[in-house]
């Protein structure tokens, strides 16, 4: 009896201890080095997210496509897991050449900004904080038409910054997935890996690791709060909120978005694209994008 207590005890251990190794791998993004440089004007930007160095760039239109001279509206492009800001130039050219200034940047753990032990969902959340923050004090830009273009893992951290108050004009999302645990079931089916019951592990251990209670997650609800922003931007508040996503993407289900725009009136458009980082390449992301910016950056004071 003894015996088999004790060996009962050991496979437990082993089995926590093979979890948590899991947890903590699947918790560190690829590191990617820097592959391509902006087209256009742009510099080299330094700043901080909750004492973490990070860098970006601050992409500007050619002179002749300045117009009056006067401050740039801008967009700040956020990228998803295990990417960086050169990875994401797709979205900046396009936008630069329509006359915004772009800003992106490595978040925390990703590209040649500084390391956190364990990233999630809100470390993307507090470095869009911080880049918006960055952005809006640099010289010629127009503090008051700022957006944020996300991909992936950043369309949620846009949205987790937009619930918390971010200062923006509007947001878009690219194929983001709405809950923390899409982001886990994909982890673990790119890894060939069942998700049932180590979708429910792993979680934990990732929360562990960043030091976030399980309470706090638990009480996020990204879903709901896009269909209530959707409701109250119909009504004249809330904050504008274009989604949109690859009918194809292998990475994050289309069907978690349709499942949302079927109960709210989310601004939205699915485009035909196979593939997670894609989406630009089909002429109606473009087509919906720029003129959802230019309504929303187009002049005027700041939108609260």
């Amino acid at each position: 009896m003894v015996g088999w207590v004790i060996g009962a005890a050991a496979a437990i251990a082993a089995a926590g201890g093979g979890a948590w190794m899991l947890g903590a791998k699947t918790q560190q993004p690829k590191r990617r080095p820097i592959g391509e440089l902006p087209r256009a004007p742009y510099e080299t930007v330094r700043f901080e997210s909750e004492g973490v160095p990070m860098v970006g760039w601050l992409i500007r239109p050619d002179a002749a496509g300045t117009g009056s001279g006067g401050p740039l509206p801008l967009v700040v492009i956020a990228h998803g897991w295990g990417s960086n800001r050169s990875r994401v130039l797709r979205y900046a050219h396009p936008l630069v050449e329509a006359g915004y200034a772009v800003f992106v940047y490595d978040a925390r753990s990703h590209g040649e900004s500084g390391a956190v032990k364990a990233p999630t969902g809100l470390m993307f959340m507090a470095d869009i904080e911080a880049a918006v923050a960055t952005a809006a004090r640099l010289p010629g830009v127009d503090a008051s038409r700022i957006a944020v273009l996300g991909h992936s893992m950043g369309g949620l951290g846009a949205l987790l910054a937009c619930a918390n108050g971010l200062p923006v004009r509007a947001v878009i999302t690219d194929n983001a997935p709405l809950t923390i645990e899409t982001i886990l079931r994909s982890e673990l089916r790119r890894r060939n890996l069942p998700v049932f019951p180590l979708d429910r592990i792993i979680l934990r251990v990732w929360l562990l690791r960043a030091g976030i209670p399980y309470r706090e997650v638990r009480r996020i609800d990204m879903p709901a709060w896009v269909a209530a922003n959707a409701e109250a931007v119909r009504g004249g508040g809330g904050k504008p909120v274009l989604m949109i996503h690859s009918t194809g993407d292998p990475v994050i289900p289309a069907e978690e978005l349709r499942s949302v725009t079927a109960r709210a009136p989310v601004e939205h458009r699915f485009v035909d694209a196979q593939g997670h980082s894609c989406s630009e390449q089909d002429p109606v992301f473009w087509q919906t994008v720029l003129p959802f910016l230019q309504r929303h950056l187009a002049g005027g004071g700041p939108r609260r």
